[in-house]
């Protein structure tokens, strides 16, 4: 293989990882707006939201995003993960003074 293929080839696959990298990004930017909103918390709040509820309920982040993002289109979320995003929400609450509405 010529020097100029092996660039090629390193370039493409450099190409995918960084167009993967900025799908995900764009899916947790969204689901941070969908908790900021539904748990009437500031987007600083709601990033700490996502990356707890993935941890404790052990779902990679990127498919919690996503998660997130169909159940504000009316999907579901599995239950261990609705539950914890709940009592999530419920903490940030009440660390902040606020109250949230998400009760679905």
């Amino acid at each position: 293989m010529t020097d100029l293929a092996r660039d090629v080839r390193r370039l493409r696959a450099e190409n995918e990882q960084l167009l993967r990298a900025l799908k995900a990004d764009a899916t947790h930017h969204q689901a941070v707006g969908v908790l900021a909103v539904l748990g009437r918390i500031a987007p600083e709040a709601a990033w700490r939201v996502l990356r707890d509820v993935a941890q404790r309920t052990g779902t990679d982040l990127d498919d919690l995003a996503e998660g997130v993002l169909t159940f504000a289109q009316g999907g579901d979320l599995p239950n261990p993960q609705l539950g914890e995003l709940r009592r999530a929400l419920d903490r940030d609450a009440i660390d902040s003074g606020a109250e949230t509405s998400v009760r679905a």
